[in-house]
């Protein structure tokens, strides 16, 4: 069984993986005992999957441990806001990860702005144990919304609403979110050029 390891302690993004890798062993930073802070400090998307996933590659090369490494980087971004929140998504009030307060700062940022258009990407920075590299990324569109909309549990999603779906991300399923999700688009263009 192919070994993936997911450079990232995310759970909805190892449900996510999960799903679309189901004959594979998945395993998380966590799982390998990785728990050091990786900065994310770079300018792209892929710069920032790439420090992760090299990162992760130190430390199984070191401890010998065997896998396929993946790394993502997300991020919202609003075409008004001329690209915000963008890398800086999960810190773009301040901290790190406090999704309310950037959802607040967003929907305020967002007043008076007739293009509300906006999408999510994802990039992935895989390194196989052979060492070859691989990237990927994927996209989906849609607009923000004037107030929360649906579970407010994970990040932008309950003002995030998607034009495949017609409805936010916030009141989507799982299913019906993995569908049209950004990271399920990238996963699957990375599953693409792995069988090339």
């Amino acid at each position: 069984m192919r070994t993936i390891i997911l450079a990232s302690n995310n759970e909805h993004k190892i449900i996510e993986f999960n799903e679309i890798f189901k004959d594979c062993k998945i395993l998380s930073l966590k799982d390998i005992g990785f728990f050091d802070d990786i900065e994310e400090n770079g300018l792209t998307f892929l710069d920032n999957a790439k420090i992760k996933a090299e990162a992760t590659k130190k430390y199984t090369t070191k401890h010998n441990i065997l896998g396929d490494i993946i790394a993502d980087d997300s991020g919202l971004c609003v075409n008004s806001l001329n690209g915000e929140p963008g890398v800086y998504s999960a810190r773009y009030a301040g901290g790190h990860g406090n999704f309310e307060e950037c959802r607040r700062k967003l929907i305020e940022n967002m007043k008076g702005k007739k293009d509300r258009t906006a999408y999510f990407t994802t990039v992935l920075y895989e390194i196989k144990n052979d060492g070859t590299i691989l990237t990927a990324d994927g996209k989906t569109f849609g607009e923000i919304l004037e107030k929360e909309t649906g579970k407010t549990d994970f990040c932008y999603d309950c003002i995030f609403y998607s034009n495949e779906l017609n409805k936010s991300f916030g009141e989507a399923t799982l299913q019906e979110k993995n569908s049209v999700s950004h990271r399920s688009r990238a996963i699957k263009n990375l599953l693409e050029k792995e069988q090339k």
